[in-house]
């Protein structure tokens, strides 16, 4: 059974399909975060050593959460960073098409010799992606290339 929050992942031919459900809007997008982290490394193995604000803004729903998520790509890409724990402080709409997201994530460099290498993530894709709230639960589809 599911709990309140969560994610999981779906095989698909050349990618991984992640699912994600959290009680809130924020929560979900922490949970989106989560399930990215995994498909790289172990999170567990992830010190909370280093900080970084995360802020981006989107059309709608399904492309904030695209563009939040390539943030958390970007940063490990050029930064080598890879990140456990994520809060989204809020999600706010500015306009019909103009919707903003703030957080925070911890997490540390990328070592070899601590860190599982797992899978490379090329992209987040619009793919499948969609986000609806559904019983009172946020949940969101989408595909990653790797």
């Amino acid at each position: 059974m599911e709990g309140e929050r969560g994610y999981r992942f779906h095989e698909h031919t050349a990618d991984i399909i992640i699912e994600a459900w959290a009680p809130s809007l924020e929560g979900l997008f922490e949970e989106a975060a989560k399930a990215i982290t995994e498909v790289m490394t172990d999170p567990a193995r992830v010190e909370p050593r280093e900080e970084r604000r995360i802020e981006s803004q989107g059309f709608d729903l399904e492309n904030l959460l695209l563009r939040f998520l390539e943030e958390i790509l970007v940063l490990h890409d050029s930064e080598g960073l890879l990140f456990r724990d994520y809060k989204v402080h809020r999600i706010t709409r500015e306009a019909p098409e103009d919707y903003r997201v703030q957080a925070t994530a911890w997490g540390e460099k990328y070592d070899p010799r601590k860190h599982e290498s797992r899978t490379h993530v090329k992209a987040i894709t619009y793919a499948l992606m969609e986000i609806k709230k559904e019983n009172g639960t946020w949940r969101t589809r989408f595909t990653i290339d790797i």
